[in-house]
């Protein structure tokens, strides 16, 4: 789906997966990517991951140290993943989030390590993770006999279209469906938890304001109440 002013990872108008289409083919394509995640994204952590907000915070403290370390000059190393699922995953939470005119991309904001945090310290709770990037790069192979990492960004966006829409899916990818719904709610934990998507979603902590305009239309629209 198209994002407001957002960039792909080859410099076309990026979008992200998993909103309702915003035309009849079901395509992503719809500018409010980044409203809509934003407005779940407060419960999203312990609401739909086996994650704690103690859990959370930890991860929080562990990307930030990370990030730390690599604007010094120190690369992130993976405790986790391999290094061809850490290529992946990058690849895949940057369609998911991509950068745009507002904010930083996923791995800009630290999702790939808050995600190796997690399979590491809870690797129980996260072997779906490994299961999830095996099965799309054998989707990939099926469809363009490469992996997902080596097809062209045209080509990840028509895998991620197959399952990104529950209602659409063919019953052969039911199992890609549920991978790309752990996947993009993880990778949407991950970034409205970091500093980039504090600041994405315009949270400003406890501060004095001059000016209360009421509750944002998109949040009374997410919670069935607007007037």
């Amino acid at each position: 789906m198209k994002r407001r002013g957002g960039r792909d990872l080859e410099g076309r108008p990026g979008r992200v997966t998993g909103e309702k289409p915003a035309n009849s083919q079901g395509k992503l394509a719809n500018p409010s990517r980044r409203q809509a995640l934003s407005a779940a994204a407060a419960g999203l952590a312990v609401a739909t991951l086996p994650i704690t907000p103690t859990e959370a915070e930890n991860a929080t403290l562990y990307v930030e140290a990370a990030l730390q370390q690599a604007a010094q000059g120190t690369a992130y190393r993976p405790k986790y993943f391999q290094p061809d699922e850490w290529r992946q995953i990058r690849v895949m939470v940057d369609l998911i989030i991509p950068k745009d005119a507002k904010s930083g991309s996923a791995t800009e904001a630290g999702v790939p390590q808050y995600m190796d945090f997690f399979c590491t310290e809870y690797a129980s709770n996260y072997a779906w993770m490994r299961d999830a990037l095996r099965w799309f790069d054998g989707f990939a192979y099926n469809a363009y006999q490469k992996s997902f990492v080596k097809c062209t960004d045209t080509e990840r966006r028509k895998l991620f279209d197959q399952v990104a829409w529950p209602a659409k899916a063919a019953p052969a990818v039911r199992d890609g469906v549920n991978h790309f719904n752990r996947l993009r709610d993880f990778t949407a934990s991950g970034f409205f938890s970091s500093q980039i998507g504090v600041k994405d979603i315009g949270y400003v902590g406890n501060v004095a304001i001059a000016k209360w305009d009421g509750c944002p239309a998109v949040a009374l629209k997410h919670l069935g109440v607007e007037g």
